[in-house]
């Protein structure tokens, strides 16, 4: 498989999953603002989005989405315990937090990469996630992970859109929940290996 990415976008996710579950695949980076890879490839050509993450199979089929990619790949690996068993009510749970941090939290922070959008605009969103981190806040008190006590595919990306909290100069401060869940979440071996391979961290 071959992942391709964007240092700390939310191709990051994958990246983590990939190396949660143990897959053997190859990274290439996306240069978003030229559209080409670093081996110099049109990355449209690859993927007419236009966006990461975008996961090449083993057979060659194109899988984008961060929801799908997840679930696909955590199916590939059902012994590393990355999501519950299709069918389960359990599964259903993860589709919602999935669905939750794509639509509610993920986009939550669209305005706030354009600088161009305007001050009341960038306030407004920061208000509303300041409302969905209230929420996770309340779903995570007494919990190490969103499905309990174990790490899932929900928790690799709900850690990648946390943690561009940082990028944004947004304190967790008043959410110490969220804070110590990124701080344990960022300390696991495959977060820290991901991390260092985007060149996030030393």
């Amino acid at each position: 498989m071959k992942l391709y990415y964007y240092p700390g976008a939310c191709s990051l996710a994958a990246h983590i999953v990939l190396r949660e579950g143990g897959f053997a695949f190859d990274l290439e980076r996306v240069d978003l603002a030229t559209g080409k890879t670093e081996t110099g490839a049109d990355f449209r050509a690859i993927n007419a989005k236009g966006y990461v993450p975008a996961l090449i199979l083993d057979d060659g089929q194109l899988l984008t989405e961060d929801q799908v990619i997840l679930q696909y790949l955590a199916d590939q690996k059902p012994d590393a315990g990355l999501a519950p068993p299709a069918g389960s009510m359990e599964r259903y749970r993860l589709m919602e937090w999935l669905a939750f941090i794509a639509t509610e939290v993920h986009k939550g922070f669209g305005p706030l990469w354009n600088p161009a959008t305007p001050e009341v605009t960038r306030q407004g969103a920061l208000a509303l996630l300041a409302k969905r981190f209230d929420f996770l806040a309340t779903a995570l008190a007494g919990k190490d992970w969103l499905m309990g006590d174990r790490f899932t595919v929900a928790d690799a990306y709900l850690c990648t859109v946390l943690g561009w909290t940082a990028f944004h100069k947004i304190d967790l401060a008043p959410w110490p929940v969220l804070a110590a869940y990124l701080g344990r979440a960022s300390a696991r071996p495959a977060v820290q290996t991901a991390m260092k391979a985007e060149g996030l961290v030393g």
